[in-house]
């Protein structure tokens, strides 16, 4: 009863792996989308509450009060963190030591989204424990890596082609943002914008269930409430666009400072991983004495900010020493994310622009207002995403009237960090410098959503290269187009039912020409002789193998690499493997019209 039930749901898998190989699989993406978005959402949650409930049993309830502790515990605790983590990393694989966002993109890219467990793992602990500890990042970046590795590794454990990894590591990126910060829309651009980098009408649908999911979960556990408190403003004056102009450009020049102090440091991590996390911890402690606000992602003190609680001296030191100690550190290699941070960067510059422009105008906007154009400004122009800038601050502060003047200033902030300076966002310079391209052409793009199940031709007979003339006219008779040959060598080759049959009829020619010549007692030899597939004067093509669950960047990426001109699609399962269809050159050339 169960291995019949077994073989059962195995069939209706396979079907299930075929239709997602094809671009228009939109139903099974949904389901899928549905799964992930769960499964993220929950993975996320866990962390979530891992880091605010740690520190809220240490803080009495407010979970990012390092401000509370005493100028030798805010030193200490960094310092501890920092080692510790370093002498966790000094024992584990350099090749599982990359984590965040940018793994992400790099696996993403090179991997066709297939992201490790391990990876995952130092992520989630390792990422708890920096938080924890007090150290200048923020938990957006591990929760992105936590959503988009889940959801990777369901598609890898049933076996899904590679073409719709993409579209569950995006779907487990929408429902980690969300779950971080309830913004379900948000989560959406970011996946479209960051980590896939195209909008396309299918990926759409399931990163929005996706990010619907996570960001109903988030409520269910955490409750409604933003964990910003962004105020209803609004722009006072039309005279201050002038004003809101400069301002993108300072936030454009801070966001260059920022994205080249990181990569300036980041060449340093060619030096032992205890060495790297000791001076971070350093940096972070000594820094965290004098200004403890640095500490934790800081939402806390972007809260007093945007309350107008904090002076402005503060306000300046709090923007120079969060900036280069989070540069710093996550440039060292620090577990953890930008985004918390920016938005606290970004927030306390514009509040000191608001302050100045009140100060030139009494009738202008109110310093808050800068505050929330602050943080979309550095958000947008560092991670080069200001659609997910927009939509992130649009949700927080469900205040239409803050679009107009937020658009203005981060397209001012984006435009000076790419023209002006000539940078991109700052995980793009981070695969730049790693030695892969920043982007995703066109055509790659195109090719890396369809499974190559889907353009494979099926019409296929397997046989050996010596076969008698009984089993060629079985072949005949069957609808195979191609024949695949195994010789004793045990390598493939092609060659088509076409070339077979002017084979056969030329056997069957010389039968009736040795019927009427004067040695007809060679007949027999001729027409029972065993045919020698490889020796047929036909086209014969060479195969390479390719594995069932690849897309057809991969397939033309083996074809301009070998030279082949047919690709053998082989199912792997367990210790054995089947052929299932092949690739020629000129099929795959005409799917894509080149």
């Amino acid at each position: 009863m169960i291995e019949p039930l077994k073989e059962h749901a195995e069939k209706l898998l396979e079907a299930f792996r075929q239709r997602l190989s094809y671009y228009d699989a939109l139903p099974q993406l949904i389901g899928l989308g549905i799964v992930s978005g769960l499964l993220s959402a929950l993975l996320v949650t866990l962390f979530r509450l891992l880091v605010e409930g740690s520190l809220a049993q240490v803080f009495d309830g407010a979970p990012d009060n390092f401000e509370g502790l005493a100028p030798l515990w805010r030193f200490l605790l960094p310092v501890s963190g920092a080692l510790l983590l370093g002498l966790i990393l000094t024992r584990i694989n350099r090749g599982a030591q990359t984590v965040g966002v940018s793994h992400v993109l790099e696996r993403l890219r090179n991997h066709q989204g297939r992201l490790p467990g391990k990876n995952l793992l130092l992520q989630f602990f390792g990422g708890s424990l920096a938080l924890i500890s007090g150290q200048s990042v923020g938990r957006e970046g591990p929760g992105v890596h936590l959503g988009a590795g889940i959801a990777s590794l369901l598609g890898q454990w049933l076996e899904l082609p590679n073409n719709s990894l993409r579209t569950l590591i995006a779907c487990g990126a929408a429902a980690s943002i969300a779950a971080a910060f309830n913004t379900p829309l948000a989560g959406v651009i970011f996946a479209m914008e960051v980590i896939l980098m195209e909008y396309t009408m299918v990926g759409f649908i399931p990163v929005i269930i996706a990010s619907v999911l996570g960001s109903t979960i988030s409520q269910v556990v955490f409750g409604s409430d933003s964990l910003i408190d962004v105020p209803l403003v609004e722009l006072n004056l039309l005279w201050e666009i002038p004003f809101m102009i400069f301002a993108g450009l300072l936030f454009a020049v801070v966001a260059v400072f920022f994205i080249r102090l990181h990569l300036f440091v980041y060449r340093w991590r060619s030096i032992s991983v205890l060495q790297r996390f000791a001076g971070a911890g350093l940096l972070t402690g000594i820094v965290a004495v004098f200004v403890p606000e640095i500490m934790g992602t800081g939402y806390d003190t972007l809260n007093e900010v945007i309350a107008g609680n904090v002076a402005v001296r503060l306000l300046i030191v709090i923007v120079i020493a969060k900036l280069v100690v989070t540069a710093t550190v996550t440039g060292l290699g620090m577990i953890g994310g930008l985004i918390g941070p920016l938005l606290v960067i970004g927030g306390c510059l514009g509040g000191v622009l608001g302050v100045i422009g009140n100060s030139l105008v009494a009738e202008a906007s109110s310093p808050d207002f800068y505050v929330i154009l602050g943080m979309v400004a550095m958000m947008g122009a560092v991670l080069n995403a200001p659609m997910a800038a927009l939509v992130t601050i649009l949700e927080l502060s469900g205040n239409p009237g803050i679009i107009f003047p937020s658009m203005l200033l981060v397209v001012v902030a984006c435009v000076g960090v790419q023209q002006l300076f000539k940078n991109q966002g700052i995980f793009a310079e981070q695969l730049q410098y790693q030695g892969f391209k920043s982007y995703e052409e066109p055509a790659r793009q195109f090719l890396s959503r369809i499974g190559v199940r889907s353009v494979m031709n099926t019409s296929i007979t397997v046989t050996t290269e010596s076969i008698s003339p009984e089993h060629a006219q079985n072949i005949l008779k069957g609808d195979a187009v191609w024949i695949v040959i195994e010789s004793e060598d045990k390598e493939l080759n092609l060659m088509s039912t076409a070339d077979l049959a002017k084979h056969v009829d030329t056997i069957i020619a010389q039968s009736e020409d040795q019927k009427n010549s004067s040695a007809p007692e060679n007949l027999e030899s001729v027409q029972n002789a065993p045919i020698q597939l490889l020796d047929i004067a036909a086209r014969n093509f060479s195969l390479v193998q390719l594995d069932s669950k690849s897309n057809l960047f991969e397939a033309n990426r083996l074809i301009q690499e070998d030279g082949a001109e047919a690709l053998c699609v082989v199912r792997r399962y367990g210790q054995g493997q089947s052929i299932i269809g092949v690739l020629t050159r000129d099929a795959l050339q005409k799917f894509y019209g080149i």
